[in-house]
């Protein structure tokens, strides 16, 4: 599993959801549909209708990856804090029970209030 305790998790830039489709398909539900998904070095971040994905790839070939499944109905609180003039990135708090806080790290041209509205959408109702 990821440690998220690590205050950062990966620093993130957009990702197309066709790749990110082809990436996560094995761990996708039926009626799962990607809304959103962000990408670092190896890793990523995928916001789907039903949860977030956050893959972790592992290892020197890549081979092993381990996929973290974070239910929207499992997030307690959550802030996003856009980019600065001086601090390039933006960054989504969000706060789990049972896991406590996971923070992710945006590039500078990431939407972060879109991905706050859709949190607001799926943690929120």
């Amino acid at each position: 599993m990821i440690d998220f305790t690590n205050a950062t998790y990966v620093k993130l830039g957009a990702w197309d959801p066709q790749a990110a489709s082809g990436e996560l398909a094995e761990v996708m539900g039926q009626n799962e549909q990607i809304l959103l998904a962000f990408k670092g070095m190896r890793d990523s971040v995928t916001f789907t209708t039903k949860r977030i994905i956050a893959l972790n790839v592992q290892g020197m070939t890549g081979k092993k990856k381990d996929y973290t499944s974070l239910p929207y109905g499992r997030v307690q609180a959550f802030s996003v804090e856009t980019a600065g003039s001086f601090d390039l990135d933006s960054e989504l708090d969000l706060w789990f029970s049972g896991l406590g806080k996971v923070r992710l790290e945006f590039n500078r041209g990431v939407d972060i209030r879109g991905l706050g509205q859709l949190l607001a959408d799926y943690c929120l109702s």
